[in-house]
């Protein structure tokens, strides 16, 4: 974050901050590696919206002539009374948690919980009580019709090989652009992919899935790889790489963004009314297969493993979202 301060101790000083004289290289050494892994411990991506959103308080406070750091919880307050106009609840809570960042990395004082700041931040969300625009589930027939607009050049099947990957084997848009070609490795029945990390395993230990050869041709996972690959010619580094207007496949992997992008194209390319196109995000695809999967009588248990939610009631959240139609008394009374 812009101006943020260190989130351990600078050379010189020791852990409660006094000065230390005898602080040797090797200790210096020591606090600089520490202050390394202290900087991954949060994701890039978290890491580059807390700077967007400190940036956006800094620049706030110059110009109504308050202090960013420490701030005072009212002027906190203030802060997020200012953006009730602008910006939605899950922006305004995030740049709450940027700000507090900032605090906790300084050791200064910090409640987000003081009256000046939740009065505020409560009064604003009950007044705006917007409706959340959830995302589209990419369920088969829709991913179908993002399919028939794939050919057969390099983009098309790439495209046509992220989709469907993306789908089957329910990834974060994170995890479908971070996989190398190493992490796919072809076994009798489909292919084995390596997940080297993902946002509920931050530590990196990664995990294993299968993704089997499917009924049809053209919504097989395994087949539509084959072909991406055929293309592609790589034998190491990223699987999904950028494709110029040319054709010419790039080294670089695709940025996260891309998969949303790609989804928005092909859904604009397929005809989708504004409705869904507005609605079509990665994460989709995920939702998409939870749901399928259920349909198809897939116990719970396993969709969970291979969705890989820690926590049961993340499945659950799909499911129960999805009985509320299929069970629903309202269909049952002869209507």
């Amino acid at each position: 974050m812009s101006s943020d301060p260190s989130p351990l101790p600078t050379h010189g000083l020791s852990v409660d901050g006094a000065a230390h004289a005898a602080l040797t290289p090797a200790g210096v050494a020591a606090l600089d590696v520490a202050t390394g892994f202290a900087r991954r411990a949060t994701s890039p991506a978290t890491l580059r919206a807390y700077r967007a959103d400190w940036a956006h308080f800094q620049s706030w406070c110059q110009k109504t002539g308050f202090c960013p750091l420490p701030a005072a919880p009212r002027v906190v307050g203030a802060y997020l009374a200012s953006l009730a106009e602008d910006f939605a609840p899950t922006t305004i809570r995030r740049r709450l948690a940027a700000i507090g960042k900032a605090h906790r990395f300084g050791d200064l004082p910090w409640n987000p919980g003081h009256r000046d700041i939740q009065g505020p931040l409560q009064g604003v969300l009950r007044t705006q009580r917007r409706a959340v625009s959830k995302p589209v589930a990419v369920r088969r027939d829709l991913l179908r019709q993002l399919l028939a607009t794939c050919d057969l050049s390099a983009r098309g099947r790439r495209d046509r090989a992220l989709l469907l990957v993306g789908f089957a084997a329910a990834l974060r848009r994170s995890e479908l652009v971070g996989l190398c070609v190493e992490d796919v490795t072809p076994t009798t029945q489909g292919v084995q992919l390596h997940i080297r990390s993902s946002k509920t395993d931050q530590t990196g230990q990664g995990v294993t899935i299968g993704l089997a050869r499917g009924q049809q041709a053209q919504t097989c996972p395994v087949r539509a790889l084959e072909a991406w690959q055929a293309v592609a010619r790589r034998g190491a580094g990223p699987l999904f790489r950028k494709v110029d207007a040319h054709g010419r496949v790039w080294a670089k992997a695709l940025h996260p963004d891309a998969v949303r992008q790609i989804l928005q194209r092909r859904g604009a390319m397929a005809g989708l009314p504004d409705a869904v196109l507005s609605r079509l995000t990665p994460h989709g695809l995920r939702s998409g297969f939870i749901t399928e999967a259920y349909l198809a009588d897939v116990r719970e248990e396993e969709i969970r493993r291979h969705v890989r939610h820690r926590d049961p009631r993340s499945t659950r959240g799909y499911i129960e979202l999805l009985d509320l139609v299929l069970d629903t008394p309202a269909g049952k009374v002869g209507l």
